[in-house]
């Protein structure tokens, strides 16, 4: 939840790493994907760099509950608890849309795809819609800043750029996480 999500941190973490039992279908659909885009992006960026990705972009699936905290009509947003692998997921889908699209690839059964998953949240309830925008969101920058980014740096090595991109991101990300924490009405840390 939001509300505590800078008591305890550790839960950003492991929450990419687990799932609610409670939908089946739920937990299909994140197996099929990751099993779809997942072995892709791996042989294209690396092990190493695919780790960082999914991790960076579980980051930004919590960035967007803390956005969705602050926006909130009457505060319900601080108390919206979400767990999940889907907001890592996300950022997943949009890196490989960034790097399908920059190479000329058809991407539109890729784009039905991720509008079935987007509309998942309206049809089957307990999704958490908000991790998936800022996965996707954040996925998709640290993409399209590891194959463009700025100019001197492109001839740079892939390990290299997502060294400094990808630390950039995750200072860029938490500093969001903890400047929307400001606007937590139950304090910095809640118990």
């Amino acid at each position: 939840a939001p509300a505590t999500m800078l008591a305890e941190p550790w839960a950003i973490v492991t929450s990419m790493f687990l799932h609610a039992p409670n939908s089946i279908l739920h937990i299909l659909f994140n197996m099929i994907a990751l099993y779809s885009v997942g072995p892709v992006l791996e042989r294209l960026i690396g092990h190493w760099r695919f780790l960082g990705l999914y991790m960076i972009s579980g980051l930004g699936g919590a960035l967007g509950m803390m956005v969705w905290a602050v926006v909130a009509p009457g505060g319900q947003g601080w108390q919206t608890a979400a767990y999940g692998a889907s907001g890592a997921l996300f950022g997943l889908f949009a890196a490989l849309l960034v790097v399908y699209r920059r190479i000329g690839a058809d991407i539109r059964s890729m784009l039905i795809w991720m509008a079935v998953n987007f509309a998942l949240p309206f049809v089957v309830g307990g999704v958490a819609w908000q991790a998936h925008v800022g996965g996707f969101v954040v996925g998709g920058l640290l993409t399209w800043l590891l194959i463009g980014g700025i100019r001197p740096w492109r001839g740079k090595s892939l390990a290299w750029r997502m060294q400094v991109y990808g630390w950039s991101v995750t200072v860029l990300v938490i500093a969001l996480i903890v400047a929307c924490n400001f606007a937590n009405p139950y304090g910095w840390m809640w118990h």
